[in-house]
């Protein structure tokens, strides 16, 4: 049984996809997986959110959303403006236990980045990932400018005892420039962590049958894939 939490360098880098990308990998391994939003934010009551967008891109996956708020801000101003209860870390670590109890892989997709907050106390990701104890892997976009973002990240992790499973791009260009193919080199150096993949930009617009038999080809065996980023590397020259 374990559980990992995803979360991103900033927002719209791809968390939602890769957490797809996973998921549908281990399930293709012969894992159950469940996936947990603790905090949505942006979105309407009646419209489909992160969960729904993984269950359709990888399958049949048990997906959780434990507070929906419906302005596009940081769970804990999307809640105060709500007039909403905020989802503290415990709730997370609850309801991950729960979850992890019956199946092999829990995936914990955060909201927007690693520090933002979660309610008025000032909570994180981070807290909760400390309170379960689990690894965290880093979404990172792929071009100029995402080494320091990536770095500070991972920082951050390790300056709480937690453990980087790893980086993944999150959306890699169809014609990469320099930046994006040296960064394939660098991003392992800025997160002290390896690069685990690469999931291709627009992936989230195939059709899932498609995009279920390709997730593997994006991940590094860690992830439940056959991805080798020194190959990749070699190929993108």
């Amino acid at each position: 049984m374990t559980v990992m939490v995803v979360t991103g360098t900033g927002t719209e880098v791809g968390k939602t996809v890769v957490t797809a990308a996973v998921a549908a990998a281990a399930l293709a391994a012969g894992h159950s997986v469940a996936v947990l939003k603790p905090a949505q934010t942006g979105v309407a009551p009646d419209e489909p959110g992160d969960v729904a967008e993984v269950l359709r891109l990888a399958g049949p996956v048990t997906g959780v959303e434990l507070a929906r708020f419906p302005e596009p801000l940081a769970p804990a101003t999307a809640a105060r403006r709500a007039g909403l209860a905020p989802v503290p870390p415990r709730e997370i670590v609850r309801a991950a236990g729960e979850l992890a109890a019956s199946h092999d892989l829990v995936l914990v997709e955060g909201a927007g980045g690693l520090l933002v907050r979660l309610d008025e106390a000032g909570s994180t990701l981070a807290d909760a990932a400390r309170l379960l104890d689990v690894p965290v892997l880093i979404v990172a976009q792929a071009g100029l400018g995402t080494l320091n973002a990536t770095a500070l990240t991972a920082e951050a992790l390790r300056s709480r005892g937690l453990r980087c499973a790893g980086v993944v791009i999150g959306s890699w260009p169809a014609t990469p420039d320099l930046a994006a193919r040296c960064n394939l080199a660098d991003l392992p150096e800025a997160a002290r962590a390896p690069l685990l993949g690469a999931v291709p930009e627009g992936a989230g617009t195939l059709p899932p049958g498609d995009f279920r038999a390709m997730a593997t080809s994006w991940l590094a065996p860690r992830l439940s894939g056959v991805w080798d980023a020194e190959r990749f590397a070699q190929e993108q020259r």
